[in-house]
């Protein structure tokens, strides 16, 4: 049985988010705060975290920080949970190394579908013992993008969709578009699952360019 860890400072959602997951076969565990998450997650190792981003004390963004130092917790699937739609507010947790984002209220297919992918993506890399380092865009750039290029190539190969990535990188899907033609071309391919699987065998190679990133 997976071991989510839920940690939401609203009683209501916290309590849905654990039944709905209990109804699913997972395990739930839920913390009330961000400090209270990250001595459950050090203890209980989840197989992924489901966390609210606006909590008094300790936010979101903390959490993650907090957990990514931790060699036991760094690669556990983290998923944020945001009832704030700004643009800033998810790029930010994104640089920082979230998996993904889910809007409250978060519909229930919504909520398993994306549990689900981020298990899924973590059992396949497991098995290889594929460990793509997703920090810096900047190996990407070996395969002859432009930075920004190279930047939307680092979150297609994290799954995200055209519309995640104008939201994170704050241009317009047209724009994402454009660079995903010249990804294309570069790489030699015709589909995004190919150019995953290009950027994927790059990041995980190790290799780093030194190539200075672009202003946001």
């Amino acid at each position: 049985m997976k071991k989510i860890l839920i940690i939401e400072d609203e009683p209501e959602m916290r309590r849905n988010l654990a039944t709905v997951l209990r109804l699913e076969k997972y395990q739930p565990i839920a913390a009330e705060n961000g400090l209270v998450g990250i001595e459950l997650a050090k203890k209980e190792v989840p197989d992924l975290i489901l966390c609210d981003v606006m909590m008094p004390g300790l936010d979101g963004f903390g959490v993650l920080q907090a957990l990514r130092e931790d060699l036991k917790l760094a690669l556990v699937p983290f998923v944020f949970l945001t009832a704030k739609g700004e643009k800033d507010d998810l790029r930010s947790g994104m640089n920082l190394g979230a998996d993904d984002y889910l809007t409250k209220p978060v519909a229930k297919a919504d909520l398993l579908k994306a549990i689900d992918a981020r298990l899924r993506r973590s059992e396949q890399q497991g098995r290889r013992e594929f460990k793509p380092d997703f920090s810096s865009y900047a190996p990407l750039q070996t395969l002859g993008l432009t930075p920004r290029a190279a930047e939307a190539l680092l979150w297609v190969a994290q799954g995200k969709t055209n519309a995640d990535i104008a939201t994170i990188l704050g241009i317009s899907e047209s724009t994402v578009k454009k660079h995903l033609l010249e990804i294309f071309e570069k790489l030699g391919v015709e589909t995004r699952s190919a150019a995953t699987l290009r950027a994927l065998e790059t990041l995980h190679s190790g290799t780093k360019a030194a190539v200075a990133q672009p202003e946001s």
